[in-house]
């Protein structure tokens, strides 16, 4: 029989399985006692995560640039055998080798971050979370620590005047007037995601993403902006301080990768407005996967029936 998993109770693993929120409230905690302040260990716990996961953002980063270059290849096979999707996947896995690009590569930094992402969130939340009684009951850590010791029977998560604990819109809904801050924090982040967003788009057009997707990604800091009114400032605190060292990661990436007229970030934007060209007299115009589909209706609408 399954066993039911509240949000409100720490989950304990099985016997013997690594206890990845435990580590995740050990690192907080070990910030906390350099810094006795919550800001500043969630700030500093970001960093840290970010900085561990930055060799696999510059390996994937290069791994799509590469794949980029290679886009008008990639079209003209699609192209050559539309009609014929075996034959395309194998001359697709001979480029790929010739080239000695892995498709899969560009997305290691996501499968590293999910797992984080849903770690951080349930360990913040516990760390927030009031019982019954109104007082704190933190998850994932030792009883002995000086965090948990902070927060034990404690009605607010206070640091830099804010209490972590309180969600923006609770804020709001107590003390207009102080729940401005609060409110002032989650604007903060959508235009840190902005930045960032801008950033990328900047230097990476895709030939197969179509205006309606494009739009998608324009409002997804907004959207995702606007869930953090519901969830405590803490989370906020950490959204921050991880999209600001992303952002500063990716004033590297551009150093890098897109610096001078040959490097390879300016050959894959090279290859990509090649490969717009391509679609575009083909007639596909891109699209991604809702543009193959079209395409797919299309030439089954041709068929005699």
């Amino acid at each position: 029989m399954m066993r039911s998993v509240s949000l409100s109770t720490p989950y304990t693993p099985p016997e013997g399985f690594p206890n990845m929120f435990q580590a995740a409230a050990w690192l907080i905690s070990q910030f906390y006692n350099l810094t006795s302040d919550y800001v500043s260990a969630i700030a500093l716990v970001a960093v840290v995560i970010m900085m561990l996961i930055f060799p696999l953002t510059l390996k994937s980063t290069k791994s799509m640039l590469e794949m980029q270059r290679v886009q008008p290849e990639m079209k003209r096979l699609q192209n050559q055998y539309r009609n014929d999707r075996q034959k395309l996947n194998e001359e697709m896995m001979k480029l790929y080798q010739e080239h000695k690009v892995n498709p899969l590569a560009s997305c290691l930094p996501m499968v590293a971050q999910m797992p984080i992402f849903l770690i951080m969130f349930r360990v913040l939340r516990h760390l927030t979370l009031l019982g019954s009684d109104g007082t704190f009951n933190p998850g994932y850590i030792s009883k002995t620590s000086k965090l948990y010791m902070s927060l034990d029977k404690s009605k607010e998560m206070l640091s830099v005047g804010l209490d972590l604990s309180l969600t923006p819109i609770k804020a709001i809904q107590a003390s207009p007037g102080k729940g401005v801050v609060y409110a002032l924090l989650v604007i903060v982040l959508m235009g840190l995601y902005f930045v960032q967003q801008r950033m990328i788009a900047s230097r990476t057009v895709s030939p197969t993403m179509s205006a309606s997707q494009q739009k998608i990604m324009q409002y997804l800091p907004v959207f995702f902006g606007l869930f953090q009114l519901f969830f405590p400032v803490a989370l906020v605190v950490y959204y921050i301080s991880q999209t600001i060292v992303r952002i500063a990661q990716q004033q590297y990436i551009t150093r890098r990768f897109y610096r001078g007229e040959h490097s390879l970030g300016q050959q894959a934007q090279a290859a990509s407005a090649k490969a717009r060209e391509i679609a575009k007299q083909d007639g596909s115009g891109g699209g991604g996967i809702f543009g193959q589909m079209k395409q797919d209706l299309a030439k089954a609408k041709e068929q005699p029936k």
